[in-house]
């Protein structure tokens, strides 16, 4: 059974970064991984996600240029370098696990697998 792990999350000023962190355990991950967030009295959405060999990445709207997500197949793990930040990117976020080897999927439908979720708080 997999289980995706975040770390990173915190309380950092408007225009700081942080770097979220998503380990995955159970076995090998081979598959497309994204991260989610949810923002104070909100619904879910999507922030960013990769392939499993990194080839493709998609990206929100609302963050591009700002977050930068990567991985480490060796280590299992999948990265989120976001930087700039705004009082608008508070929220919880959620790494996800997909089922899709060679995509990027941005339909949170597309993933079988979620983590707990890290609190990130953007203080203006």
């Amino acid at each position: 059974q997999v289980q995706l792990v975040e770390s990173g999350g915190g309380l950092v000023q408007a225009g700081g970064s942080l770097r979220l962190s998503c380990a995955a355990s159970g076995g090998t991950f081979s598959a497309g991984m994204g991260w989610f967030r949810r923002p104070p009295g909100k619904g879910r959405e999507f922030v960013a996600a990769i392939s499993w060999g990194g080839g493709r990445t998609n990206y929100a709207d609302s963050v591009k240029g700002r977050f930068t997500i990567s991985r480490d197949n060796a280590k299992n793990t999948v990265y989120l370098q976001m930087n700039s930040l705004k009082p608008e990117d508070t929220a919880v976020y959620y790494c996800a696990g997909s089922v899709f080897l060679g995509s990027a999927p941005t339909n949170p439908d597309d993933y079988a697998y979620w983590g707990q979720g890290t609190q990130v708080t953007v203080s203006s």
